[in-house]
């Protein structure tokens, strides 16, 4: 031994490394006799809600996408691997090799990849060991209905955050979050629109064929239930496919009925004349002498002159109506306190928002006596429908004051929402606003208008075996370069409520910048007429046309369309579940169904190869 390795050293040394090791055995010992703590599992990703129209149709399902990203000096035999995945990426070879040759940090070759697109290209990439690949899974929205109320149902991003529509204005509902822990995170809740997916359907392609026939820049329609308040269809066109969104254009994405403010002209002398009648300032046999122009002075020396379009003579208000006389209800306007006409046009909701559950939605403008701009010709061109901004959603709002017996009701375009086992959360049920008229005010408007209907400007919009009653009015715009009217572009609008003695249904129409005729009575009277029947026969509403039909009371239902499987699995998103009980005779195919109402979700994946005996499971909502 050393003089350092002494003998005294070296059983200190060894009596350590002896108490090392007895403390050893004995903590191995002791988590030997231990119980098994239990596996912590990865809590579950949150699902997002789903959204679907009245009647469950789906409208937006979650599902997943992946971007595939690349590290360039990873890639091995480039031009050998450009040629398997190019066929997948819907890429040529050359544009890959381009590509990655072109950078030198790792960069997304492709996104938005859907579930079969991925199986496809992973199978690819593991069966030929491609490297310097890798991809990021990614929350992401299916769009089965494609543009279909594109603007209502609205559009996600990438983070899983509502863009528009319902998707932004119900990100809470659809995607909540409860803390930060994965732990604390639930599934969304389902949310069921108002709309009723087919009408909304059959009504859209009446407005696209208006839309073409007028060639005109924009159409909106809103169709709404005049007792409860719920939308039952809603259309702004032009519009966009969902599951292409990124592609489309801001005219697309624009939601116009709750953004867009504009002069509604004539129609709103409905609400005019009704404050006016419900004011007592004129009666229903009182006549007004229209001689082509309303022509006045005021106090302060300022002169007024607004024109009509014809030389009317001595007219009631309901025939003010029939005929849209501006001089007329500038005379009527005359008779009204100013403060007073504008408290009720606002407790009529113009000048505020309808809060409805739509996001970016306008406030409209209306002017008050204290106003700067007020003048002397405010109160008369307010009376006719100018000098004052609405929405779309404004004019349905304020004509719900007419078909509910003179008390305005909310809009909703959310039905229900529901849990993931589609137990209810929470029933729209409809919310009444304060009483603006007398119901009798209300009646009186509802015969004004069924008249005008009958022997009016509306009269292109007469049904014949259903009462009707309708508004029309045309406006010129603004034009932005010079600031005021100009003489080429129109607002053409029409409001219509039916039956007219006991109205169900409201319906509004606006036509914008139509080229060639604009008058609105010529261009989208004949289009409520056209939609007013669809919607009639679609809710089921009496009408004397109705067919009658005797039969055993045996009905036989025929097959629907159902994707054909062949080499590899189709895309059965959508389908209901009575088509899928077709694949349940097939011998080949293990077919399992979960839920009931329509496919928002399969497994294996559309696209996944088909092999005898495979098992495909559909989860229905």
């Amino acid at each position: 031994m050393s003089d350092f390795i002494s003998q005294k050293r070296f059983l200190v040394f060894a009596v350590l490394l002896g108490l090392v090791a007895v403390y050893t055995i004995a903590t191995y010992g002791y988590l030997a006799v231990q119980d098994v703590p239990e596996r912590v599992v990865k809590s579950p990703e949150m699902v997002r809600g789903t959204i679907v129209d009245r009647n469950g149709k789906p409208l937006a399902v979650s599902t997943n996408f992946y971007h595939l990203s690349v590290t360039p000096s990873a890639v091995r035999n480039l031009e050998g691997t450009a040629k398997l995945i190019a066929p997948v990426l819907e890429m040529s070879p050359e544009e890959i090799v381009q590509e990655i040759q072109g950078s030198s940090r790792v960069f997304y070759l492709k996104k938005h990849l859907d579930e079969a697109e991925y199986d496809i290209l992973k199978t690819t990439i593991d069966e030929n060991g491609l490297s310097g690949f890798r991809f990021d899974k990614i929350p992401g929205r299916v769009y089965p209905e494609h543009d279909l109320a594109a603007q209502l149902v609205g559009f996600m991003g990438d983070d899983g955050e509502g863009l528009a529509g319902i998707e932004y204005s119900m990100q809470r509902e659809l995607a909540p979050v409860f803390g930060s822990s994965s732990a604390e995170k639930r599934d969304g809740q389902n949310v069921y629109l108002t709309i009723d997916a087919n009408l909304q359907y059959k009504l859209e392609k009446i407005a696209h064929d208006a839309m073409e026939n007028t060639q005109a820049e924009s159409v909106m329609m809103v169709a709404a239930d005049g007792k409860t308040g719920e939308i039952l269809s809603y259309i702004s066109l032009p519009s966009v496919d969902l599951n292409q969104y990124r592609a489309s254009t801001s005219a697309q994405r624009q939601d116009r009925p709750a953004v867009v403010a504009y002069e509604p002209g004539s129609v709103f002398k409905v609400f005019s004349v009704a404050t006016f009648f419900d004011a007592g300032v004129i009666t229903r046999d009182e006549t007004f002498v229209c001689d082509g122009s309303y022509d006045v002075s005021t106090s302060n020396g300022e002169r007024v002159r607004i024109t009509c379009l014809d030389h009317h003579g001595a007219i009631t208000a309901e025939q003010a109506l029939q005929y849209s006389c501006n001089d007329a209800l500038a005379q009527m306007s005359a008779k009204i306190n100013s403060e007073y006409f504008i408290s009720k046009l606002k407790e009529l909701g113009f000048g505020s928002r309808t809060g409805i559950n739509l996001p970016g939605e306008t406030a409209g403008l209306v002017k008050t006596p204290s106003d700067r701009l007020w003048s002397g010709r405010s109160k008369p061109t307010i009376s006719i429908g100018q000098e004052i901004s609405v929405s779309a959603l404004q004019m349905v709002r304020a004509a719900t004051a007419l078909t509910n017996g003179g008390v305005p009701l909310e809009l909703s375009v959310v039905s229900r929402i529901t849990d993931r086992d589609n137990n209810d959360v929470t029933v729209h049920v409809p919310v009444e606003g304060k009483p603006v008229f007398s119901k009798a005010t209300a009646d009186y408007l509802l015969e004004c208008m069924e008249s005008t209907a009958k022997v009016g400007t509306g009269h292109r919009a007469a049904l014949g075996d259903i009462s009707i009653g309708v508004k029309t009015g045309t406006a010129q715009m603004i034009d932005s370069e010079t600031g005021g009217y100009s003489d080429t572009d129109f607002i053409s609008n029409c409001i219509a409520v039916f039956p007219a003695e006991d109205p169900q249904i409201i319906l509004y129409i606006v036509i914008t910048k139509a080229k060639g005729e604009t008058y609105a009575g010529r261009i989208v009277a004949p289009v409520v007429a056209e939609a007013a029947d669809v919607i009639i026969d679609h809710m089921g509403l009496s009408r004397e046309s109705a067919a009658s039909l005797a039969h055993s009371g045996l009905i036989s239902v025929p097959p629907g369309s159902l994707p054909e499987i062949h080499n590899y699995l189709p895309d059965f998103t959508g389908i209901p579940k009575r088509n899928l009980t077709a694949l349940l005779t097939s011998d080949k195919l293990n077919i399992i169904i979960k839920g009931d109402g329509y496919v928002v979700r399969q497994n294996p994946p559309a696209g996944t190869p088909v092999t005898e005996g495979m098992t495909i499971e559909f989860y229905l909502e």
